[in-house]
């Protein structure tokens, strides 16, 4: 295929979004190599060192292609937050030829091109706190207990978001955006950027997803799974790797593998759901090109 991103100057730093499987890192592995780019990670999830098939990080073959960075770094085990991604690629965006900026996490591109508010790291005690509430009263009691002018602002529906701003709260005594409200500069406003969305159709990238992850399955997920099995917490910010619950459950024998196969589908559509509304909301003026899947 033909890359439609081909006209881009090379000096220009690259921000390149999509919903998951919409082959945008296929897209932006095209351009590095044309360009004599590196490609950097905006995954939330493609950070960490677990889960490698399950969050579809770059293969050995893609990596002898172009420099990744930013991919498989973080111990499974830690926190990692946007303002730890945004100070470790700060130093990468003076690069020529520019990066071309890759993922779907639409918080690490909102925190790069609009600033980000400087909020204390959580405490251990309050994240526990966190961890146990979100477990015993569930996603809907805590987004209930946030401030009104967060609740208007954040995805409700997203529980990593809403427990976020849960700790903000209990830790700082204020809510997500009063502190969001004293965000600092950019380091790279989108006027600065050559913004581009991968648009794909729900039907076409619904069945996408579904045939990706059964080519994960059969790439070795389960095995991934039984590997991570012995120090599973979901808890951790990496288990949230859609499909990794599942199949988790399925080892266990909670459900059948079908059922776990099947759910992690549905899991995947409905992320992908969200990020298309997220992404409406706030890349409106990003350029879209069609996905060629």
């Amino acid at each position: 295929m033909d890359n439609p991103l081909r006209d881009i100057d090379p000096g220009r730093v690259v921000l390149l979004s999509g919903c998951t499987a919409s082959g945008k890192s296929a897209l932006a592995l095209d351009l590095a190599r044309r360009q004599g780019r590196a490609v950097v990670n905006a995954d939330a999830l493609q950070v960490y060192d677990g889960w490698r098939i399950l969050t579809a990080r770059p293969g050995d073959e893609d990596l002898a292609r172009a420099p990744h960075l930013l991919y498989g770094h973080v111990d499974h085990r830690a926190a990692y937050s946007a303002g730890d991604w945004l100070r470790e690629v700060a130093p990468l965006l003076d690069a020529r030829p520019a990066p071309v900026i890759v993922g779907g996490t639409g918080l690490y591109f909102q925190a790069l091109t609009r600033g980000l508010a400087e909020i204390p790291p959580t405490d251990p005690q309050v994240r526990a706190a966190a961890n146990a509430r979100m477990a015993e009263a569930g996603n809907p009691a805590m987004a209930a207990e946030l401030d009104a002018a967060t609740r208007a602002r954040i995805d409700l529906r997203n529980p990593a978001r809403v427990q976020r701003a849960w700790e903000v709260l209990r830790q700082t005594g204020r809510g997500l955006a009063a502190w969001q409200d004293e965000t600092g500069p950019a380091l790279l406003p989108e006027a600065q950027a050559a913004c581009v969305l991968v648009q794909a159709g729900r039907d076409a990238l619904n069945a996408r997803i579904d045939r990706r992850f059964d080519a994960m399955l059969e790439g070795g997920a389960w095995e991934e799974a039984r590997a991570m099995a012995p120090g599973w917490d979901p808890a951790l910010q990496s288990s949230r790797a859609i499909g990794a619950g599942e199949l988790i459950a399925a080892l266990a024998g909670e459900m059948t593998p079908d059922e776990a196969i099947s759910a992690a589908k549905t899991a995947t559509h409905r992320y992908a759901k969200r990020q298309r509304t997220w992404m409406r909301s706030k890349m409106g003026g990003w350029r879209q090109v069609v996905s060629g899947i």
